[in-house]
């Protein structure tokens, strides 16, 4: 019976009750600003309805989550895709020129000569040779 296990389980410890220090400062904004609003507004009704729009946003930021991430991570997730380009173009990478000799320069290459054998043996297989070329990053 399979049963899946998460691999990486981070939790943040509680600070204040059973809130978490992020969570405690969402929530404590939001009633202090609740309290500010309570002194500065006249009418209580207008005070329950500005009340609402402050600590609605402020309850969501401290306990909503989706798939895991909470809404502060979602929020900044989202900001970094919409900042980054949406079409990923290849561009080959320029070498400076420092680091390689002019044509004119270069060695004239050496011609091997390869004595053949009576009997046609492959060396290695071509994967094993792409493998190796691939692991050492050599020609």
């Amino acid at each position: 019976m399979p049963f899946i296990v998460p691999q990486f389980i981070e939790k943040e410890s509680p600070v204040i009750g059973p809130l978490t220090f992020r969570q405690f400062i969402f929530v404590g904004s939001g009633i202090g600003l609740s309290i500010f609003l309570y002194f500065l507004i006249d009418s209580f009704i207008l005070f329950i309805l500005a009340a609402l729009l402050v600590n609605l946003p402020a309850f969501a930021l401290a306990f909503f989550k989706k798939e895991g991430f909470s809404l502060p991570d979602l929020i900044q997730r989202f900001v970094l895709f919409l900042g980054k380009p949406k079409i990923y173009l290849w561009r080959k990478k320029s070498f400076s020129p420092g680091l390689f000799k002019p044509n004119g320069a270069q060695k004239p290459k050496e011609e091997r000569k390869i004595e053949e054998s009576p009997l046609k043996i492959a060396e290695k297989s071509r994967l094993k040779k792409l493998q190796f070329i691939l692991e050492t990053k050599t020609k």
